[in-house]
């Protein structure tokens, strides 16, 4: 079996276009979206992310901005930094670049940002919401896998609503920007879901449970072929840096083997061009939606999943 590989480019310029159009009706009815990010030090994937997202904000005719503080910031000057943006009109969205400084406590960050910005879910109040099964925006992340998944599903005459259920989701990764939304997210679809992480004894007997996969642990080729069953539906969102040792160049790969699964998988996700292209869209989408809610308009298309 040679698994399908689901481009996620191509749904990711699909999705743009519904971004696209959703921020344009808004403005007819006043609203003004505006990203902000927050970038806390120098670190390199953080800042090309950042880089990335401004590129795809302008293109969405999005307004964007960026507060950059510099490595030795305290706790103090990122709060700071949040209360303005949270008091700011112009901005309807704020994400906080990871990984901020180990000095830095996370959670307090997290706790100072307005929730009705919070794109992202980390606030406790939208974290509570997601695990409800009532979300006020759903992470980008998990969301694009899902969103990926359901379409690859429509294109083999498979509704999602009828899939899910009886189906088992095996989750791999426990973070709580992708692994514990997305186990919320399978148990909103009616699936089985098993949650386990790279610690987890004997990992392989788990994996091979899942009808779909999706792993998030941050581990370079974590899972392989040999730990899937046959027809496995494969989603992949590791990023991992390797270098090679020869050259220096530096490229990226998945927490999944990809060669050896694929020869199994039913489909699965690329490394890079999978979720990450979705991901990135997503989350101008809840800016937009949040744009929406604070004006009580009804978005045209809703980014929730």
């Amino acid at each position: 079996m040679a698994g399908k590989v689901i481009d996620g480019n191509m749904l990711a310029e699909e999705l743009s276009e519904h971004v696209h159009e959703e921020l344009q009706q808004l403005r007819v009815s006043g609203a003004r979206p505006g990203l902000a990010t927050i970038l806390v030090g120098d670190d390199h994937a953080a800042a090309a992310y950042e880089r990335h997202v401004r590129r795809l904000a302008e293109r969405l005719e999005c307004e964007y901005a960026n507060e950059h503080l510099p490595d030795d910031a305290e706790l103090a000057d990122v709060l700071a930094v949040i209360g303005k943006l949270n008091a700011d009109p112009r901005i309807t969205g704020i994400l906080v670049l990871r990984p901020m400084p180990s000095g830095i406590s996370e959670p307090l960050v997290y706790r100072a940002l307005d929730p009705y910005k919070d794109v992202e879910a980390v606030h406790p109040e939208n974290a509570g919401l997601l695990a409800q099964g009532r979300p006020r925006f759903v992470p980008s992340t998990p969301a694009s896998c899902f969103y990926l998944l359901d379409a690859y599903l429509r294109s083999t005459d498979r509704e999602p609503e009828s899939f899910y259920p009886g189906t088992t989701l095996v989750v791999v990764g426990r973070s709580d920007s992708v692994g514990k939304p997305a186990a919320s997210l399978g148990l909103q679809r009616h699936a089985t879901v098993v949650t386990c992480h790279s610690r987890t004894n004997d990992l392989a007997a788990f994996t091979r449970q899942a009808d779909v996969l999706i792993v998030a642990a941050g581990v370079a080729g974590l899972v392989t072929g040999d730990m899937v069953r046959d027809g496995v539906i494969a989603v992949d969102v590791g990023i991992d840096p390797i270098k090679d040792p020869e050259t220096g160049k530096v490229r990226f790969v998945g927490d999944i083997d990809f060669e050896s699964v694929a020869a199994k998988a039913e489909a699965i996700t690329p490394v890079p061009g999978g979720v990450g292209p979705i991901t990135d869209v997503w989350l101008i989408g809840n800016a937009v939606s949040a744009a929406a809610a604070a004006l009580r308009v009804e978005p045209r298309f809703g980014f929730t999943t």
